[in-house]
């Protein structure tokens, strides 16, 4: 048997084991895959693309980001209404604000007519977008909460509906519509960063981190949780399709939400690949500015919200011991700090000369960051969604250290060469960093170009946007041009 031919059997081997064992346990076969550290990734996207037959997309069980649709702009060009809750200014964007901008200004770009549903509480004006005049803004004033005003926003959606040429599709941010107003539209999809069901996961994670006895008010929390997915369940099916964020999330809402698999859709998260790339020079400069010494061979990199959900109090008592009880870590290693909250002057007092607190940074502040450090660090203990930051690392060549929650494991450190996964204790984190100091640059730097050439095929704005385009197509108010839009021929590579 041919060398070639021993390696394809071996492979397709493995991956019937792996099938098999989801079968058995009705563990995802993410799960497992990545508990053998192996690629299931790899395999999809050869298997799919190398099969002749034309696939129907809105039963396609993966990652839209797996296939490959075409750079060119279709013939056809949607109208497009989005109600998302708040539109950010370009560089201060975060979360499911952050998805919102890169998504559908890549889709502005390639020729889509964008109305944007959302809420300003002062009379600023909006930014201004001068190599496109196709994002059309409808503002209206945020509810006592912050959320839209659904009775606003319903009239301004149909007066622009009614203004000629009718929505092709409506595309909502989590409930940016709610599901009183969505369950008559069939051609609307809805994206989720975070599901209840997710959430219980965080709440199991906060508890057992406060070591104490069981406390009446965190059980009646978990209690309010279950109520949360159940509440959901009900109401998740008034919208006609659900596009999850993860490959954790879609399972969750075909397995635990019941939504026939033909409405739910992943694609998974994209940062834009232009901003985000590796650039020594940038890296040079950043470090140069900040005065970091030669002595520190290891850059640790934290970005985001410097809150208590977001795993800080985790990180810092672990830096504390580590630095405490090992001098030669502490000489050796420095991390950088991007971000606002209340746990950045706690990071403060660990000294200067071990931590560094830059604040918040811009996009291209950010894509200097990410260019000087060794390895990012994402202690989150929220168990929703792809976080940004892991997307920002990986595309410009870092590998990550991150919490064991399952979007995070089922999609994006999904083995050994994209980093480093731990459980969300200080003794397990204390491990990791001593296992990251031990393995040194040269080794992380592996870990880096593995995990870009991964992300560059899953996780670009490119093909975030590409995925979300056909699906539009496909779910359009036009089906005699529909159809042909929801079969997929694989291309060949």
């Amino acid at each position: 048997m041919a060398k070639d031919q021993t390696v394809f059997f071996s492979f397709r081997s493995c991956c019937c084991i792996l099938v098999l064992l989801s079968a058995i346990s009705s563990i995802p076969l993410l799960y497992w895959s990545y508990f053998f550290g192996y690629d299931y990734y790899s395999y999809i996207q050869t298997t799919v693309n190398n099969k002749k037959e034309p696939i129907n997309l809105l039963r396609f069980p993966n990652a839209w980001n797996h296939l490959v649709f075409s750079s060119v702009p279709p013939q056809r060009l949607l109208k497009i209404a989005l109600f998302v809750k708040k539109w950010p200014a370009e560089h201060h964007a975060g979360g499911l604000e952050r998805h919102a901008l890169t998504l559908h200004l890549a889709l502005a770009k390639r020729g889509h007519e964008l109305h944007i549903f959302t809420a300003s509480s002062s009379n600023l004006s909006f930014p201004l977008y001068p190599t496109m005049n196709n994002p059309h803004f409808h503002i209206s004033r945020p509810t006592a909460a912050g959320y839209l005003d659904q009775a606003i926003v319903w009239k301004q959606f149909q007066a622009e509906n009614a203004s000629g040429r009718p929505f092709d599709v409506i595309h909502t941010e989590s409930v940016g519509l709610r599901y009183t107003r969505s369950k008559n539209l069939n051609n609307l999809a809805v994206s989720w960063h975070g599901i209840a069901y997710e959430t219980i996961h965080s709440d199991i994670i906060q508890v057992l981190l406060r070591n104490t006895t069981e406390d009446p008010a965190e059980s009646h929390a978990l209690t309010e949780r279950v109520k949360k997915v159940i509440e959901e369940v009900k109401f998740f099916p008034n919208y006609a399709h659900h596009v999850a964020t993860s490959d954790h999330a879609g399972d969750v809402l075909k397995r635990i939400y019941m939504i026939p698999e033909e409405r739910v859709h992943v694609i998974l998260n994209g940062v834009n690949e232009d901003i985000f790339k590796p650039n020594v020079s940038k890296g040079n400069d950043f470090r140069s500015n900040l005065g970091i010494p030669e002595s520190k061979s290891i850059i640790v990199g934290l970005a985001g919200r410097l809150v208590k959900d977001k795993g800080h109090p985790l990180m810092f008592e672990a830096l504390q011991q580590v630095f405490k009880e090992n001098s030669t870590f502490r000489d050796s290693v420095i991390v950088l700090v991007a971000g606002n909250g209340p746990w950045g002057i706690r990071y403060k007092g660990l000294g200067s000369n071990n931590v560094m607190v830059l604040g918040p940074l811009e996009q291209d502040q950010l894509a200097g960051f990410y260019n000087v450090i060794d390895v990012f660090i994402n202690p989150t203990l929220r168990a929703q969604g792809l976080d940004h930051t892991l997307l920002e690392a990986i595309l410009t060549g870092k590998p990550l250290i991150a919490t064991k929650l399952a979007s995070i494991t089922g999609s994006i450190i999904v083995n050994k060469e994209m980093g480093y996964t731990y459980a969300p204790t200080v003794k397990e984190l204390k491990k990791v960093l001593y296992k990251v100091w031990e393995d040194g640059r040269e080794i992380l730097q592996k870990k880096g170009k593995f995990a870009r050439e991964r992300g560059m095929k899953l996780f670009t704005a490119t093909k975030m946007a590409a995925a979300y385009e056909r699906l539009f197509l496909c779910i359009s108010g036009d089906e005699k041009q529909a159809d042909n839009y929801c079969i997929y021929q694989p291309q060949f590579i």
